[in-house]
């Protein structure tokens, strides 16, 4: 099989598929990436040689800092391909992605916000660098709501005290951080992230399947929220977006750099607090 996409390129290794997010010029979540996502999880559910997916980026700032909130109509319509007729939001992928065939893992050399974290989160296993992992959920602070999954995730992986803080505090957390609270399973040096990840990937992979899908599909029934609070949460975001309030606060983002290589993108975080 060719696993030839767009915007992410993928090597089969020893039963492990490198799936290296390349999405110039900051890896931002449009229709492109959208359908280049949903067709990587039709291929490896079909193929049952991929047993461990990784994900990274290739770009040494960036996994996925959020969405192009400049095409939101249009990555909204390219998941409506994914799943059944409310499946429509990313949040609705994302599930999907949680409760895909393969064991998923996401690495953080970069920064992840907002459906860029959820991304993340929605793996089964999440590593972060010490030197470069950026992750935090600034919705809020812009005016919406996270709607792909933050709420759900971050109230079992953290905790509800943590999860009011990261998501009302709107904050980047660094890897340290996100290891002490339990939003990623472990953060290491540069030098050693990926050596760990390919070590742990290419061990589960050479498991029994049954085993380990069996293993995997009773903790999605343990850890996972409904689906409904996916949809609700994929609307309050929505609506929250058509709002004036957010609508000024975007466009003074914006102003100052946002959705380019730039200091607004760079320390997200830190930007929000000066509007």
């Amino acid at each position: 099989m060719s696993w030839t996409y767009s915007t992410i390129t993928a090597e089969l290794r020893n039963g492990v598929l490198w799936a290296t997010i390349g999405n110039p010029p900051i890896n931002l979540i449009d229709e492109r990436f959208v359908a280049d996502l949903i067709s990587l999880l039709d291929d490896t559910d079909k193929n049952g040689d991929v047993r461990v997916v990784v994900f990274r980026s290739g770009d040494p700032d960036f996994f996925v800092p959020h969405v192009d909130l400049k095409r939101i109509a249009q990555y909204t319509a390219a998941t409506a391909t994914s799943g059944g007729p409310d499946d429509v939001s990313l949040g609705a992928l994302y599930r999907r992605l949680s409760e895909a065939r393969p064991v998923t893992i996401g690495v953080l050399e970069g920064r992840a916000r907002g459906a860029g974290a959820e991304f993340l989160y929605a793996c089964d296993m999440r590593f972060a660098s010490l030197e470069r992992a950026v992750i935090g959920q600034p919705e809020v602070g812009v005016g919406t709501f996270p709607g792909a999954g933050a709420v759900q995730h971050l109230v079992r992986l953290a905790g509800r005290g943590q999860a009011m803080q990261i998501i009302l505090g709107s904050e980047d957390i660094d890897g340290r951080e996100a290891e002490r609270i339990g939003v990623v399973n472990k953060a290491l040096s540069d030098a050693d992230l990926v050596t760990h990840v390919e070590r742990l990937a290419e061990r589960v992979a050479s498991f029994p399947e049954a085993a380990v899908r069996i293993a995997k599909r009773r903790i999605n029934a343990a850890g996972l929220a409904p689906k409904e609070d996916v949809h609700v949460d994929a609307g309050f975001f929505q609506t929250l977006a058509r709002d004036p309030a957010s609508g000024a606060r975007v466009a003074a983002l914006f102003e100052r750099g946002l959705q380019e290589r730039s200091r607004t993108e760079l320390e997200l975080g830190a930007a929000l607090g000066e509007l």
